[in-house]
């Protein structure tokens, strides 16, 4: 059987692959070892808008109860309001009943330690481990130590205020749309931008836990382009379906992804001199067209392998506090314990006040380098790596980039299959490189 927890949690369709009895296994397993077989722990549960949701919490939560802990229901609430309150309520744990961007049919479990960090790999095997053996060595109380089940009312409040308190100026006098992916951040975060005096807009923001995501929110941001061009608006940010990522929309319709956002509210923070050792954390997968801006700017870039997973502990280790994806995860580590697409947005208009510009002439400081992209079916992936002949290739044509563009060669997680990207200044010049590449790798591993 393979691993359990992915990437990103536990992940399936739901009632298929994440039945109501594995969501009742994780939850005793989860709640067990994250408090360590503590009797009258408290557990945080929290989920996004699918209709699946409240099948797998009622589940998660007769687990949880079963080791002897209370299940603290937060309702519809984001990711990274989870993994706040968590710690701001001195949870044991926390759990997130989510697939994020993911279709409705799908559902995730994960889960936040006491500090509202996501859980360690070690932790994340010894939880599995339980489960796969089948749970015996887990201890059930009965009478007045079995757990019990109660909603937190104020939860929604708690992190609304938290959020708002982060911004140190208001938004009167903008215009702002928010497409909410009719996801959990519906009622949370236009909320947040109206406490701050914005004029606001809310697309999606109906769900029917059928409807998250679908044509709309950061992965489909068409309707927002339209909507603010149509209402004039200052910009427009899109969050996904558990809120922990954002993408804008400036006033002419132009999407402003994650790669940007950082450089805005990094440059900001350099001339602040609020950013420690000057460092931005980002991923392989970021434009190249970041790293010239930054590097312009004065700034140091880091690059992990991609997942937000990666950014967070490059930036633990190091101490530094902004990291994030080009696909609008974004970490302000002095925040947030996790990517958290409000406090991002928050954090964005208040750079774009600062500076005193719209947010069309921030983003257009940072440019976007023409990028090609092949995927190559091959045989055994984990070869491109060690290939003497295909290394020597890259690195002779990485000198036709002249220092302004660069080439990726990453073998696919889940497919058989060698992605080659190349980024540079010249189209039909990237094109070529990309296809000699591609080429060559298919002829020495297909």
């Amino acid at each position: 059987m393979g691993r359990l927890f992915g990437t990103d949690g536990v992940r399936g369709v739901a009632n298929k692959e994440l039945s109501a009895e594995l969501a009742y296994k994780l939850g005793r397993a989860g709640a067990y070892i994250l408090t360590k077989g503590k009797i009258g722990g408290k557990i945080l549960i929290g989920r996004d808008t699918r209709i699946s949701g409240q099948m797998l919490e009622a589940a998660l939560a007769a687990g949880i109860c079963s080791v002897g802990c209370d299940a603290v229901l937060l309702d519809v609430v984001p990711t990274p309001g989870v993994a706040f309150l968590t710690k701001d309520l001195q949870a044991d744990a926390g759990v997130v009943i989510s697939a994020s961007h993911n279709p409705a049919a799908d559902n995730g479990i994960k889960f936040f330690s006491s500090s509202g960090y996501k859980l360690s790999d070690e932790l994340e095997d010894q939880i599995e481990e339980l489960i796969n053996n089948g749970m015996d060595s887990i201890p059930s109380p009965v009478g007045a130590e079995v757990g019990r089940i109660y909603s937190l009312k104020e939860a929604e409040e708690r992190y609304i205020k938290y959020i708002v308190s982060l911004s140190p100026v208001d938004f009167r006098g903008l215009k702002v749309v928010i497409d909410c992916a009719n996801g959990a951040a519906s009622r949370i975060s236009p909320e947040v931008f109206r406490r701050l005096g914005a004029d606001v807009i809310t697309i999606n923001n109906g769900p029917d836990g059928l409807n998250i995501n679908v044509n709309c929110g950061s992965t489909h941001p068409e309707q927002l382009q339209r909507e603010v061009i149509a209402c004039g608006a200052d910009l427009g940010i899109a969050h996904d379906g558990d809120a922990d990522r954002v993408i804008a929309v400036d006033h002419r319709g132009r999407v402003v992804d994650g790669d940007k956002i950082m450089a805005i509210c990094g440059f900001n923070l350099l001339k602040r001199n609020a950013l420690p050792h000057n460092t931005l954390v980002t991923t392989v997968m970021s434009n190249f067209g970041l790293d010239l801006a930054w590097q312009e700017a004065g700034g140091r870039l880091l690059k992990t392998q991609v997942g937000d997973r990666y950014v967070l502990e490059e930036m633990l280790k190091g101490g530094y506090s902004l990291g994030g994806e080009q696909s609008g995860h974004i970490i302000f580590l002095n925040h947030s314990t996790t990517g958290d697409g409000i406090i991002t947005a928050v954090q964005l208009l208040a750079a774009c006040l600062a500076e005193g510009k719209p947010l069309a002439d921030l983003a257009d400081l940072i440019p976007t380098l023409p990028q090609t992209l092949i995927n190559v079916q091959v045989k055994d992936k984990s070869l491109v790596d060690r290939d003497e002949v295909i290394q020597g290739r890259i690195k002779e044509l990485e000198k036709n980039l002249h220092g302004h563009g660069r080439i990726l060669i990453r073998p696919s997680g889940t497919e058989p299959v060698v992605r080659v990207m190349v980024e540079g200044e010249d189209q039909q010049i990237i094109e070529e490189i990309a296809k000699e590449l591609a080429d060559l790798i298919r002829d020495r591993l297909g």
